[in-house]
């Protein structure tokens, strides 16, 4: 019997009319509805005609999550008097609940993506509701992309509505073709806005860490909750661990019951909870409780202000889950929770001047995350590149093409992107295509039943309390009676079914291993002592200390993470492996060649056999191929400098005249700096550079030799280098007196007795020089430039200073009439 009294009280039905004739004259249309108003619920019935009187169709509302979906099919179910499997039914992975007489069907993203592989033109359905569009999940993209395409080329008939409760409605609605938006009255019911941060400031989340002492602030702030207000108490943390840590803190309240609400606890726990309960309860749950779930009994929500969101290292094959804060949506969808039955409360746990820098939606999960999968999809839909897609935000080249590389290494799609017969069956499997790589190709090793067992152990990481080692984790789950084992099992049962009859092969250890080496080839790694190992990508992995798969010679990583700046990644799930099993699965990374470069101050030149980036034998390579040793031999001048040539005081002395000329006449006198003459080693430095093999052969080449090369000799300017910039000066005396290059300003040092009778300074190249008089001892006397003020201003001091010093030197009273001298008033004489 329909519950026509619930179906009247939903508020959103005061928009169905206006949202049936956007859809019936449009085709597509975006409805916003806040919680609570019924949007999930009343709208898909309506569609459907099996409430309002309106002609029969067949729905099919699609979810971001698991638990969403199943809690949207029995609440319609319920409003119509039915349970599932009826005229409303639902189909998540590894569980459905459908009849002949279903017409509304809520699936999840994932599940209507395969369908829609399957069948293109979705046969027999008249309408899709893509609900909860602004989570921006990439499934949820993907189809949204793949359904306009469908009606735009094979079924313009077919309705589409994308809804929210928070969303970029101009966005969707161009996407949809300039489609109509909606607008849906809220819930009357007030939601109070509690400003609750910590009093201490709390460390920022970084990478999968939120602070201890945030936990402990929200756990405090759900105790002052259950005091200040009634009602229960719905809390949001970012994950698992989170939660966990939370719920300890709680375990001390009387007369309330803690529950844990995430999409990896069991259904029942799932569906205790949206049942509801006479007694108070705390709801600790992720971002799944955000959207599409009404959670009886709440007037009060705590949220901690976190999310998490995938990211990915695309050139270490790394990706995970990393913390940030939520977005204003997400703040606005967790505080509606409070306001679905009642007016309420949300505490949220920091301030008011932090809520205004949020960012405004989530991240969209396609700039972000790992595009394999996607690039399978959008391969196996006939759009490799995904250029032809409609996407509100387009896949950013980098991760597209790290995903190709990927999809092309394990057989997915050929050189020009196109999906194989392998890469369709791939993208047919509802699993990663690493993953679906694994249960295809470790099927006929190890068997097909063990195959599907470990995959379904990688496909949803199993929990910490399992261990690091999959082995053990594997074991564990076998053993079944917790949650986990029987989602494992359900999973199990399902790739089974593809994996094909193949027989068991080996130890169940070995399986372990091959399986995760499949998945992730640029995963296995080799030890490297003390818990420390090397992966073939070339990232270093460190497992827990004290945990016993720290003395393996060899790990396929399943699981691993690496933290923001950390050197190393750490490993949460791997097993064991021997290197026949590395080199199995991994064979594509093989490689043996020659290697010669500069290390360790020298030129280092072997023959190595590689799996990746990790070195399995090395010799030694007598007669190194001669253009790789020269590459080399400018590495090491590149990293060490020019002090590695042999630089006598005339080299040196070329060189600062050259640099002297670059400055102040500029072409084409060349750049002698470090940076121009290490740019240009390969030119100047022939023929030598070529006979050199190893550091002390540089160490032979005459640089000064090698400078004349850069001379401007073409242009016929190089001899005129000793007019321009002569290395010696002759001074009035008849002495050549040596020019310093190397300041800012030529120095010509010379004793003060050798320049009289000279009124106007030198000149190099138009420059003056600048002129440091010296004493008989050859101590600097003066310093000018200007020798004429000097033999006018400055001389007289400097001889009342230095006469009784030197008696047996000349020092006239008028030097400019002297006799210039570098000898005695004695050798004078004679």
């Amino acid at each position: 019997m329909i519950r026509t009294a619930a179906l009247d009280a939903l508020p959103v039905r005061e928009a169905v009319p206006e949202l049936l004739a956007a859809l019936d004259g449009h085709g597509t249309a975006v409805l916003c509805a806040p919680p609570g108003t019924g949007k999930t619920t009343l709208v898909p019935l309506v569609l459907a005609g099996l409430v309002g009187g309106g002609p029969a169709r067949r729905v099919i509302v699609a979810e971001p999550r698991r638990i969403a979906a199943r809690a949207a099919a029995r609440r319609m179910a319920w409003l119509l008097g039915e349970r599932t499997g009826g005229r409303v039914g639902f189909t998540v992975r590894g569980e459905r609940s459908v009849g002949a007489e279903t017409v509304v069907e809520v699936v999840t993203t994932g599940v209507l993506l395969q369908r829609l592989q399957r069948d293109q033109e979705l046969t027999g359905v008249d309408v899709v509701v893509l609900d909860e569009c602004h989570e921006r999940h990439l499934d949820a993209d993907t189809v949204a992309a793949f359904l306009l395409d469908v009606r735009a080329a094979l079924r313009p008939e077919l309705r589409l509505l994308a809804a929210s409760a928070t969303t970029d409605a101009e966005g969707w609605s161009r996407l949809l073709g300039d489609a109509p938006v909606v607008q849906a009255a809220g819930v009357s019911h007030p939601v109070e806005v509690v400003w609750a941060p910590p009093a201490q400031p709390v460390r920022p989340p970084h990478g999968m860490r939120v602070d201890p002492a945030l936990l402990s602030h929200v756990a405090a702030t759900v105790r002052r909750a259950l005091a200040e207000r009634t009602g229960d108490v719905l809390c949001f943390l970012p994950g698992v661990g989170e939660i966990a840590r939370v719920a300890r803190q709680l375990g001390e309240l009387v007369g309330v019951e803690v529950l844990q609400v995430h999409g990896r606890a069991p259904a029942s726990v799932q569906d205790a909870v949206l049942a509801g309960s006479d007694g108070r309860r705390v709801v600790l749950t992720t971002s799944v409780a955000e959207s599409s779930l009404t959670v009886p009994g709440v007037r009060v929500v705590v949220d901690c202000g976190l999310a998490r969101e995938p990211r990915v290292d695309h050139a270490r094959g790394l990706g995970a889950l990393t913390t940030v804060r939520a977005s204003q949506a997400a703040a606005r969808q967790r505080a509606g929770r409070a306001g679905r039955e009642a007016p309420g409360t949300v505490y949220r746990c920091w301030t008011e001047a932090e809520n205004i820098r949020l960012p405004r939606f989530p991240a969209p999960e396609i700039k972000v995350a790992d595009l394999a999968a996607f690039a399978l999809q959008a391969a196996c839909w006939g759009d490799p590149s995904a250029e032809g897609l409609a996407l509100l935000d387009p896949p950013p080249a980098g991760a597209m093409a790290a995903a190709r590389s990927v999809l092309t290494a394990i057989g997915a799609v050929d050189d020009q992107g196109r999906a194989t017969d392998r890469g369709t069956r791939m993208a047919r499997l509802g699993l990663h295509p690493r993953l679906a790589r694994a249960l295809l190709d470790g099927a006929s090793e190890v068997g097909a039943r063990r195959a599907a067992e470990v995959v379904a152990l990688l496909s949803e990481e199993p929990p910490r309390e399992y261990g690091d080692d999959l082995a053990a984790a594997w074991r564990t789950a076998r053993r079944g009676g917790d949650g986990y084992a029987a989602r494992w099992l359900q999973e199990v049962r399902r790739l089974a079914s593809f994996a094909g009859t193949h027989p068991e092969r080996g130890s169940a250890e070995a399986a372990a291993g091959l399986v995760a080496a499949l998945a992730f080839p640029e995963r296995v790694a080799r030890g490297r002592g003390g818990g420390s190992f090397l992966m073939a990508s070339g990232t270093g992995a460190e497992v827990a200390q004290g945990s016993g798969l720290g003395t393996a010679g060899w790990l396929a990583v399943a699981v691993a993470d690496r933290p923001v700046q950390a050197a190393s990644a750490r490993v949460r799930l791997a097993a064991v492996i021997d290197e026949s099993t590395a080199r199995l699965a991994s064979g594509h990374r093989l490689s043996e060649g020659e290697e010669v470069h500069w290390e360790d101050g020298d030129v280092v030149a072997r023959r190595v056999a590689r799996l990746g980036a990790i070195e399995l034998s090395v010799r030694p390579l007598k007669n190194a191929d001669a253009t790789l040793v020269r590459e080399a031999l400018l590495d090491g001048l590149a990293r060490e400098g020019l002090g590695l040539l042999r630089w006598t005081r005339d080299a040196q002395g070329l060189r600062e005249r050259l640099a002297f000329l670059h400055r102040v006449l500029g072409e084409p006198w060349p750049d002698v700096a470090d940076a121009a003459l290490l740019a240009r080693a390969s030119h100047w430095l022939e023929p030598e550079l070529s006979r050199a093999r190893r550091r002390s052969d540089l160490g032979r080449i005459e640089a000064g030799a090698a400078l004349n090369r850069l001379l401007p000799w073409a242009t016929g300017e190089a001899a005129r280098l000793d007019e321009l910039a002569p290395e010696r000066i002759q001074v009035p005396s008849g002495s050549r007196i040596r020019v310093e290059y190397g300041g800012e300003q030529p120095v010509l040092a010379v004793k003060l007795q050798e320049m009289f009778g000279l009124d106007g300074t030198p000149e190099v190249a138009g420059v003056p020089v600048l002129v440091h008089l010296l004493s008989p001892a050859g101590r600097p006397a003066a310093v000018t430039a200007d020798l004429a003020n000097f033999w006018r201003d400055g001389y007289r001091a400097v001889r009342a200073e230095l006469r009784g010093r030197y008696p047996k030197h000349p020092w006239p009273e008028d030097p400019t009439a002297a006799q210039p001298t570098r000898f005695t008033k004695a050798r004078l004489e004679r």
